[in-house]
């Protein structure tokens, strides 16, 4: 390798078309497309057009032993992360998946376990909103203690409308064979990780799903989700694909604080001037009066700021392209190492075992339960073949 790292791009759809874009256009300037793969003949067609000079297989296998390619990225359906990983890492070469970094645990964990085994191969996963610089500034002030330990955390993100018409463009899309899962492991992936990046892994989750509920479709288009931290502390995750105007909040309440995301552009960060406990302790019936009567001035309690910063499109995707080439380069450190997409997928797990057993269900959930579950729903459906591991 020279200054730049040659990345073959397995399945040129509509993210591997942008990540083309993003190179091909300098926003990536220590990366070069090395080569194009993928089993569409008009996909690859359109390949050609666009990157005359680039080289393309119709078979991924082939790019991966091409030698004209460093590293991989693999947009391609949930279910082929773990195994164009290995099978890329297995070829020596440096691997990001894309988000979900598979469907469920066990083949994640066996990806995981296999990169850790060769630890001179950069191993990412395309966690974008991890380079998001407002929800790093976010995790900075947490990390920090700025607003003490998390009492209670809640993100409703129903940002994702998506018509009927979304659902029936493909017969693998929405479906327990193909995709394996909805809206858990199509849209909401970023948010599963950065709720866990930001706020922690929790310990166990409760979650009520509905399937097929606003649309035609086998699996979850609305999930609510408690989850338990412990030692008191919760959280509640909402998401759906059938709300037309769309909320995305997400707060963070602190025993010193409380921060507030709108929109995943604005967060408005409150700092106490002690700790909650304290604060309601030292207040005398006098105090509590005037609260009541609207007479106490409580902006002394506080101090607030506004947090803002403009993230155009692509910017986020170019850095985490430009990290990961980064990394390979000269080590820098990576944003997202790929052995961090297993807390997303575990956690979408385990809402979908919750809903199905109708019970709390422990983040370290019984994996070999879950396939069975999973595997009733793909026999159901009739189309796509049951999963073996």
């Amino acid at each position: 390798m020279t200054d730049q790292v040659r990345l073959g791009i397995i399945g040129i759809g509509t993210q591997g078309s942008m990540y083309a874009q993003l190179i091909s256009t300098g926003a990536v300037p220590n990366m070069t497309i090395g080569a194009i793969a993928d089993t569409d003949p008009a996909a690859l067609e359109r390949a050609a057009t666009a990157y005359p000079d680039v080289p393309r297989y119709d078979d991924y296998s082939h790019l991966l032993a091409s030698g004209q390619v460093d590293a991989v990225v693999t947009t391609v359906p949930h279910y082929l992360h773990p195994e164009m990983g290995i099978a890329a890492l297995t070829a020596g070469l440096h691997v990001m998946v894309e988000k979900p970094a598979g469907v469920y645990t066990a083949q994640v964990r066996r990806l995981n376990e296999f990169a850790a085994t060769k630890p001179d191969l950069t191993f990412a996963i395309m966690f974008n909103q991890r380079n998001n610089p407002l929800y790093q500034r976010i995790k900075q002030i947490v990390d920090a203690g700025e607003i003490g330990g998390i009492r209670h955390t809640n993100w409703v993100i129903t940002t994702w409308w998506r018509p009927q018409g979304y659902y029936n463009q493909s017969d693998w899309r929405a479906t327990w064979g193909g995709e394996g899962g909805g809206v858990l492991v199509n849209q909401a992936p970023h948010q599963l990780d950065l709720w866990q990046w930001i706020c922690g892994v929790p310990k166990s989750v409760t979650a009520k799903v509905a399937y097929g509920f606003r649309r035609d479709i086998a699996v979850e288009d609305e999930v609510t989700a408690v989850v338990d931290y412990g030692d008191g502390a919760t959280g509640v995750f909402v998401t759906a694909v059938h709300d037309l105007v769309g909320t995305d909040r997400f707060e963070i309440l602190g025993d010193k604080g409380k921060i507030v995301v709108d929109g995943s552009r604005t967060a408005t960060v409150t700092r106490l001037v002690k700790d909650e406990r304290d604060l309601s302790d030292e207040m005398d019936m006098d105090a509590v009066r005037r609260l009541f009567m609207g007479e106490l001035d409580v902006a002394g309690l506080y101090e607030q700021e506004v947090v803002e910063f403009d993230s155009p499109w692509g910017v986020q995707h170019a850095g985490v392209l430009e990290n990961f080439a980064a990394h390979i380069l000269d080590g820098t450190p990576l944003l997202a190492p790929g052995a961090d997409g297993i807390n997303g997928v575990r956690l979408a797990n385990a809402i979908h075992l919750s809903s199905w057993l109708g019970t709390e269900v422990p983040l370290e959930l019984d994996e070999a339960e879950y396939l069975r579950q999973l595997n009733s729903r793909i026999r159901a459906e009739g189309r796509f073949p049951e999963r073996t591991d």
